[in-house]
């Protein structure tokens, strides 16, 4: 063994040390600005960013930084395309340095990080999934990285694989604990509601005429098992979207100057989204952008949002449906018209001219009561 692989690991188990002790708290900037301060203090960088895959976004964004401003890096967007040195980190697992007199082929987005001094890819992969990628400057004046301090950094961006899927982990495991939740809930309703309402269906379909007695039970069986199915129904629906740490009016902002080819046009003023239902209806957009850009051969998409009479309504609208579409419609829009439900709102999805599909949440606003 190299005399400097003790220190590696030691390095390395050092943030391992405090990832595991942090997996409790809330993994947002703060969380992967730590991380990405204890890579540049392991890995001799001068300044490091944690770009990572977002399930909640849906896309790659900067999770945290060190020695350099996040905000820098919260309006553009990076892809295994605008970045192909970091899809060859990924791809071959492995550390790759550019050197400062070489090309970084690396978006125009990030300037402020790429310049004529070298850039460090490590990549943050677990079982040949790829979570993220760090991208960080060495001190100025250091050598090229060697084959130890190499090593040092793949295991430094596998500890950080470590802290994602432990992440991934307890997503999964409450995914599973909704499941079992879903199942009792319609064990619940057959074997309460649907069993008392089968009893009464069996008297009532006697010949014989009903007595007071029988009439005066199949009343009470009735009122107990709608009383059973409220109860029932106030437990929650399905799967709740995660806090994005974004806004709508940001969502829409990004869309826009990313993605030009959308030709998103919003009409009037974006309205404040309740914090409560900013994940809601960021989701609501999300699928709908997603189904008009796989779906349909749009040339302009229009947003609109209103409130009125205590509710939120928001509509994105496109022009491209092919005459000729199949017929079902995508999970995620379902899944989101069943997460509105429990807000007591509604999603409406669907032609509403030829050539014109409108995807609509109205959910009311907190402290307004039901869904209109």
């Amino acid at each position: 063994m190299h005399p400097a692989a003790p220190v590696h690991s030691l390095a390395a188990l050092e943030l391992l040390n405090d990832v595991l002790a942090q997996l409790d708290a809330d993994q947002g900037a703060e969380f992967y600005s730590r991380l990405a301060e204890a890579v540049c203090r392991q890995g001799q960088m001068r300044r490091a960013v944690i770009f990572r895959y977002d399930d909640a976004r849906r896309r790659v964004h900067a999770a945290g930084a060190h020695g350099i401003g996040l905000d820098s890096f919260t309006s553009g967007e990076i892809t295994v395309e605008s970045a192909p040195v970091a899809r060859q980190a990924l791809t071959d697992d492995r550390v790759i340095e550019v050197l400062g007199e070489n090309a970084h082929q690396i978006s125009e987005d990030f300037d402020e990080l790429v310049g004529k001094h070298s850039l460090v890819y490590v990549p943050i992969v677990a079982a040949g999934r790829w979570i993220g990628v760090i991208i960080a400057e060495p001190e100025h004046g250091a050598a090229p990285i060697d084959e130890h301090r190499r090593e040092l950094l793949w295991m430094l961006g596998k500890t950080l694989a470590l802290a994602s899927t432990s992440r991934i982990a307890t997503t999964q495991g409450e995914r599973a604990r909704e499941l079992e939740e879903r199942i009792d809930f319609a064990r619940g309703i057959h074997e309460g509601v649907v069993q008392r309402l089968f009893g009464v269906s069996l008297v009532l379909s006697a010949e014989q005429p009903l007595t007071a007695e029988a009439r005066a039970r199949c009343a009470q069986e009735v009122g107990a098992a709608l009383g059973e199915l409220r109860s029932a129904l106030q437990r929650p629906l399905g799967r709740s979207s995660l806090p994005t740490g974004t806004t709508l009016k940001a969502e829409l902002e990004r869309l826009r100057s990313e993605h030009r080819d959308l030709g998103l046009i919003v009409e009037g003023p974006v309205v404040d989204v309740p914090e409560a239902l900013e994940p809601l209806a960021q989701s609501v957009l999300t699928e709908a952008v997603r189904n008009a850009r796989k779906h349909a051969a749009a040339q302009r998409l229009v947003v609109r949002t209103h409130t009125s009479e205590g509710t939120l309504v928001i509509e994105i609208e496109n022009d491209g449906v092919p005459a000729e579409r199949s017929a079902s419609t995508g999970v995620g829009l379902r899944l989101a018209a069943l997460e509105a439900l429990q807000s007591g709102g509604l999603v409406e999805f669907g032609e509403r001219a030829p050539g014109t599909w409108v995807v609509r949440l109205v959910v009311p606003l907190p402290g307004n009561g039901s869904a209109p």
